[in-house]
């Protein structure tokens, strides 16, 4: 049995328009099983490969428009490649957004629903990632983050600095998941979060119980009898893992 980065769950007024601006952002494909709730995953992707990690869009009333401790990078494979997919993310609808960067080798966007990215410039790092580059977490202490993280989900560490932690699948592929140090973040809202799938999903139970051990608490009750369990990581960042639908 095996715990992995199954999706990266957006909040929306409208998740079946912010589903497919991020089909066409990443070329993949769109689907909804029931009202409120949009997928959008790898054309041909197959659970378990860690390399078809999802973005789910879920509707809800209020999804403010503000600072996220989640975000998103996609990956560019040159110069060229930068330039053609930023004008065509903005064509499709997103727009340029100022949260303080500076002068970085990247490109940050709005998608239609004010959630921020990240377009990089060309890394060699990345070559391999598919079009989503790293999933990035804004923490406290990434050193702290990325043992609970790899050990939750067994993602061997590739870098780690006090200022940022870098992990990802040990099968070498798929998204990077990130951990960079940032100050203020009990201002910011939890609008993104990680859905983590054990394999099987049976498995559920076992995984909710290891995860508590290694630290994770129950979220607050009164949520609703969901086929998910919501736990808090040490720094207060949700995630769900899944189980039998």
């Amino acid at each position: 049995m095996a715990l992995q980065l199954f999706q990266v769950n957006f909040k929306a007024r409208d998740d079946s328009a912010l589903g497919r601006f991020w089909a066409e952002a990443l070329g993949w494909s769109v689907s909804s099983e029931e009202p409120g709730a949009t997928s959008v995953k790898p054309v041909g992707s197959a659970w378990p490969d860690p390399a078809a990690v999802r973005v789910d869009v879920i509707a809800v009333p209020d999804p403010e428009t503000v600072k996220y401790r989640a975000h998103i990078e996609l990956a560019t494979t040159s110069a060229a490649h930068h330039t053609e997919l930023v004008a065509r993310l903005k064509e499709l609808g997103a727009t340029p957004a100022d949260v303080g960067q500076g002068d970085l080798p990247r490109t940050v966007l709005a998608d239609p629903e004010g959630n921020v990215f990240c377009v990089l410039e060309p890394r060699e790092s990345y070559r391999d990632t598919g079009p989503i580059a790293a999933v990035v977490v804004d923490c406290a202490d990434p050193r702290a983050m990325a043992r609970f993280w790899g050990e939750a989900m067994d993602w061997p560490l590739h870098e780690v600095t006090d200022d940022h932690a870098l992990l990802r699948s040990a099968k070498g592929v798929g998204p990077y998941l990130e951990f960079l140090r940032t100050p203020h973040l009990k201002d910011m809202r939890h609008r993104v979060h990680l859905d983590l799938a054990p394999y099987p999903f049976e498995g559920q139970a076992a995984e909710v119980a290891r995860l508590k051990a290694l630290g994770a608490t129950p979220a607050d009750a009164g949520r609703g009898d969901f086929p998910w369990k919501i736990l808090v990581d040490a720094e207060g960042n949700e995630f769900c893992v899944l189980g039998p639908a």
